[in-house]
This record gives structure tokens, C-alpha cells and sequence, in this order.
């Protein structure tokens, strides 16, 4: 278990749904994880918190005035300077989404499109850091880019982002990259070569997972709300683990930690 006051520059730090059924998406991620739903903002065109024991952990937002949600979790990563990180990010070839903009005194968010073509969000704090707990029933526990092109991937967040990257695997069967905290060593985030078995039109993503203490149980409530099973409960050596959908479609994934 781990609690945070703020997340390593170039970690992820929140991460929020935008979605076409903000009432079902309150309603069915406060039954699934127990979190509760805080009223939606004006002041932030609607925007909402999840909480998890009174503290932030996602955020949530449904269709804007020009443009209907698309139904995903989108990913923030840390930053120290949120207009150097995307001016870097323009010059390896990202494609800027929504340019940096302040959100009161919270902080200052960019979202982007990597070279390789997943959607990641920048956030730079202020007087929010973003989630503060992590590898608890309930909140982050593991983050992770798939992507058709894993060593543009991986030169990309070494170069924009600041990763301090280290090998678990490269062989065409199992490349995977991850990122360690540069306060300890610990790993906070994975880049998978993924280009043989992402199916054709799903582009590269970020995913986050949700530590739960029942992978099964988890997926069989997440059917009985409406989502969807896209992966059912299996063992890894890295915990028991699972991808499902929302019902209004917003793909995330669940694990259970290995004892």
C-alpha cells in the first residue's frame, strides 16, 4: 500500500472518464468500487470526482458542447513545466489534442496524442497532485501503454516525460519496457509491444488497472451493472487480472495482486 503526496515527474498521476452516460457511469462505478460520486462542477463545464475514503481518485466528465464523449479513461502523466513537456512532446512527433491550460489554481492540463497514436493527458499541479493512494482495493494499481511501435514507445517518454526506463523483456514474443521511480527504483508504469494482438482499427492506448481483492467477483458485479467482459479473470505472473468495459463502453481493467 502506498500513499503519496505527490506523483514523480513523468508517473502517472489522475486519470478521468469521459463519458456519454454521466448518471449510469456515477451509479455503476460507485456500486463496483465503492467510491462515491461528488456533485459536477459548473465552474468546470460538469466536470465531477470519484472519491475513494474522501479522497480524490478519478475524475469524470460527459459530452462537451461541440464534441460527444468518446467513451475512455484518459491517463495523466506528471510534469514540472506542462508547456516545455509539450513543446518537447510537438517536436517528437506528438499531436496536440487540447494545448496547456490553467483549471483554476489546481493546475494546468495538456492532452496529447503520442507518436505512436495513444491519447495521454500532461498535468502540472498546483494546489492539486492528483491521486494520492495507490496499490489499494480501489485505486491505481498499474498503468500501461499498448503500442504497434514499443521503441518509438519507449524513446518518446525517455526523451518528453523524463523515464528512467529499465528492459523486463525484449524478445518478439514478450517486449515490455518499464518505467522506475527515480525516488526508490520502483516500477509505476509499462510500455507492452503490442503490435502483434492489438486488432486491427484499436489503436495504441494507455489502460489503467484497478486493484480489487476478488478479480472473479469484480467481473461477475461489473456483468450484473451492464459492462462487459473483454478479457475474463486470469492468472500472470504479475497478479490475477482482467479487462472489462463500462456500459456506456469505457474499456479499464481490474487487478488482484499476487500474494
Amino acid at each position: 500500500m502506498t500513499t503519496r503526496e505527490h506523483a514523480p515527474i513523468g508517473s502517472p498521476c489522475w486519470a478521468d472518464l469521459w463519458t456519454s452516460d454521466v448518471e449510469g457511469s456515477r451509479k455503476f462505478y460507485g456500486e463496483l468500487f465503492g467510491w462515491e460520486a461528488q456533485e459536477p462542477s459548473p465552474e468546470f463545464g460538469g466536470y465531477f470526482m470519484f472519491t475513494r475514503d474522501g479522497a480524490p481518485v478519478a475524475g469524470g466528465m460527459g459530452d462537451m458542447p461541440d464534441m460527444p464523449a468518446q467513451n475512455l479513461w484518459t491517463i495523466y502523466l506528471a510534469t514540472d513545466d506542462i508547456g516545455k513537456t509539450v513543446g518537447a512532446a510537438e517536436a517528437q512527433g506528438a499531436q496536440v489534442v487540447s494545448p496547456p491550460m490553467a483549471v483554476a489554481d489546481l493546475g494546468s492540463q495538456a492532452v496529447l496524442v503520442d507518436p505512436t497514436g495513444a491519447q495521454l493527458g500532461a498535468w502540472q499541479p498546483g494546489t492539486f497532485p492528483g491521486f494520492t493512494a495507490v496499490n489499494e482495493t480501489g485505486a491505481p494499481s498499474w498503468f500501461e501503454l499498448h503500442t504497434r511501435d514499443h521503441a518509438a514507445a519507449v524513446a518518446f517518454y525517455r526523451s518528453v516525460f523524463r523515464w528512467d526506463t529499465n528492459s523486463v523483456g525484449d524478445s518478439d514474443e514478450f517486449r515490455y519496457t518499464t518505467m522506475r521511480d527515480p525516488r526508490g527504483g520502483e516500477d509505476l508504469a509499462g510500455i507492452m509491444d503490442a503490435k502483434a494482438f492489438l486488432p486491427e482499427g484499436v489503436p495504441s492506448h494507455w489502460s489503467v488497472y484497478w486493484e480489487v481483492d476478488d478479480a472473479d467477483a469484480v467481473v461477475s458485479k461489473v456483468k450484473a451493472l451492464g459492462g462487459s467482459v473483454v478479457m475474463d479473470a486470469t492468472d500472470t505472473p504479475y497478479g490475477r487480472l482482467a479487462t472489462v468495459t463500462d456500459p456506456a463502453g469505457a474499456q479499464f481493467k481490474l487487478r488482484r495482486p499476487n500474494q
